[in-house]
């Protein structure tokens, strides 16, 4: 069981996606963001299944077949888009992703900055999350708007770095809501 490793990588985690909540001022977010991460059922599996390089709920997923702690995180947790998969109202029974408050998607967008920080160290670059998502894209149950979204703040890091992008949101995107 790698205990502390595990703690030490989700509380870096949990502090660098803090210092960027409030860098765009969603204190009560960066605050509460991966609590969850905290609670054994999450916990445990990411002592059991810890690597260091990726999350623990793909070893997790690779072992049992799915990821108990994946499915727990992502039902309490608003920033992840699984969260908001939902039955469409069209009436034909299939599942679609929900449209995401903005404020959600600025956070879900953080964590994945913080997440390629954490897990690929001095290698990152402001490519890398766009990169990262867009090795996925295609294959997201995400509403239309929700992933435009995302793209196009992945997009404005890669292109016009940290700095402005945390601008724009702050000054722009945010002050719209």
């Amino acid at each position: 069981m790698n205990v502390l490793q595990h703690f030490h990588t989700i509380t870096r985690h949990k502090l660098l996606v803090m210092k960027e909540c409030f860098q765009v001022g969603l204190y009560k977010q960066g605050l509460l963001h991966d609590l969850s991460k905290y609670t054994w059922t999450e916990f445990s599996v990411g002592c059991r299944y810890y690597q260091g390089t990726r999350s623990p709920n793909n070893a997790e997923r690779e072992v049992i077949g799915y990821s108990s702690a994946w499915l727990h995180h992502k039902g309490r947790n608003k920033h992840h888009y699984e969260y908001w998969i939902d039955y469409g109202t069209d009436g034909d029974g299939k599942m679609v992703g929900m449209e995401m408050p903005v404020c959600y998607v600025v956070e879900m967008f953080l964590d994945r900055i913080a997440a390629c920080k954490i897990y690929m160290g001095s290698a990152y670059t402001d490519d890398a999350p766009l990169d990262y998502f867009m090795k996925g894209k295609g294959h997201y149950l995400m509403h239309e708007k929700t992933e435009d979204l995302l793209e196009s703040l992945l997009r404005m890091l890669a292109d016009q770095g940290e700095a402005k992008t945390f601008d724009f949101v702050k000054n722009v995107l945010l002050k719209c809501e």
